[in-house]
């Protein structure tokens, strides 16, 4: 799929309403440090949308500078095939303790990405989105066990979310198929 493709499809699924600035409407992480939280993120599982329905192996790579940031999606089709990738870059929003970002995949349009949770060890995160149509549950390895999973699914039911919205992602070729993965 082409960017520019992808773009227009990501400006019509979060409409023009995103391009302002939008409070968050769930609890956020208190305090996120930029630097832990930067570098390789798996994704476990998410609210299945456009961009990311039927990948696997999927992960995004952060980086941080200052209260700037670069956040790079990459996933496959099949394990078989090459990843492609999507950039985001944004902005952390002061006074938020690093957990309200405002990120755009091609300025004047801006997302929000909130830190819902972080561990204290920086392993596992939960994202959100305002409005809880979308979701993310991240870990620094490509598996979560089963009681690690469930915990952060009531974090996110705590927060709002409805859990069954969520499905994993396979990051194993033996993960496809089973049940709760998309």
């Amino acid at each position: 799929m082409s960017r520019l493709r992808l773009l227009a499809m990501l400006l019509g699924l979060f409409g023009l309403g995103a391009c302002g600035a939008v409070n968050p409407t769930m609890p956020l992480a208190p305090n996120v440090d930029l630097q832990r939280y930067s570098g390789r993120w798996y994704v476990i599982a998410n609210i299945p949308y456009f961009a990311e329905r039927g990948k696997v192996g999927s992960y995004f790579d952060i980086s941080v500078e200052g209260d700037r940031f670069r956040d790079v999606y990459w996933g496959r089709s099949d394990f078989a095939s090459e990843p492609s990738s999507f950039t985001m870059t944004g902005y952390v929003v002061p006074d938020t303790g690093n957990a309200y970002w405002r990120e755009s995949p091609l300025w004047p349009i801006y997302l929000s990405y909130l830190i819902v949770y972080v561990d204290q060890e920086y392993r596992y995160a939960l994202v959100g989105y305002p409005g809880h149509g979308y979701g993310w549950v991240l870990s620094r390895t490509a598996e979560m066990d089963e009681a690690t999973y469930q915990g952060l699914l009531q974090r996110l039911a705590q927060a709002g979310y409805d859990i069954s919205q969520f499905r994993r992602v396979p990051q194993r070729q033996e993960d496809i198929g089973k049940p709760g993965f998309q």
